[in-house]
């Protein structure tokens, strides 16, 4: 019965180290470069994700299944002694395809005006893929003067959506979830 029980043990520790969803992922997806500027009319932001690519979800994208990015932003007033206000909150999207017959990456953008991107080789893709440009917020006049206020940001791998139910077969793509901590950033507007 002590055997039994020791390889038992012996063999939930392996399950929890190899089979976990960290695994299939050797860093850590971070935020950085986070910055905040006030364009013409507008509160816009601008990051970068770092280390959100592996091996696993490069060679998917390879073999053509798209892949989805999600950028969720947030924007509160800081009070001072009382919890911060939320003023608004958004989301943006960056997807990459890739065509195997015409050997084209695309990169969509939901949100500014960006479009459809084509790439020929896969690390502009990635880097496409990887940065978030002037992100609109809110409109500047909606913002007080002299006043505290913060942006938090967070991305997410979106679940990837195999053709034809074949996602019962490949059950592992789920093991290329991430989604990364929240960031924040304070600032004063003047």
């Amino acid at each position: 019965m002590y055997r039994f029980r020791k390889r038992f043990v012996w063999l939930v520790v392996f399950c929890l180290f190899v089979v976990r969803p960290g695994t299939a992922y050797s860093g850590e997806a971070t935020i950085s470069d986070l910055v905040v500027s006030a364009g013409q009319r507008d509160l816009l932001v601008h990051f970068r994700v770092n280390d959100c690519f592996t091996k696993k979800m490069e060679e998917a994208i390879l073999a053509g299944i798209p892949t989805t990015f999600t950028f969720m932003m947030e924007l509160y007033r800081v009070r001072f002694l009382w919890f911060d206000k939320k003023l608004v909150e958004g989301e943006t999207k960056h997807t990459v395809k890739y065509d195997t017959v015409k050997k084209i990456f695309y990169v969509t953008f939901s949100k500014g005006g960006r479009g459809t991107l084509e790439f020929t080789d896969f690390e502009s893709a990635k880097k496409a893929m990887e940065e978030v440009n002037a992100a609109v917020l809110l409109p500047l006049n909606k913002l007080e003067r002299n006043r505290r206020y913060c942006v938090r940001v967070k991305a997410r791998l979106d679940k990837v959506r195999l053709p034809l139910r074949m996602e019962y077969v490949f059950f592992f793509v789920s093991l290329w979830d991430f989604e990364t901590d929240w960031y924040r950033q304070d600032f004063i507007y003047r």
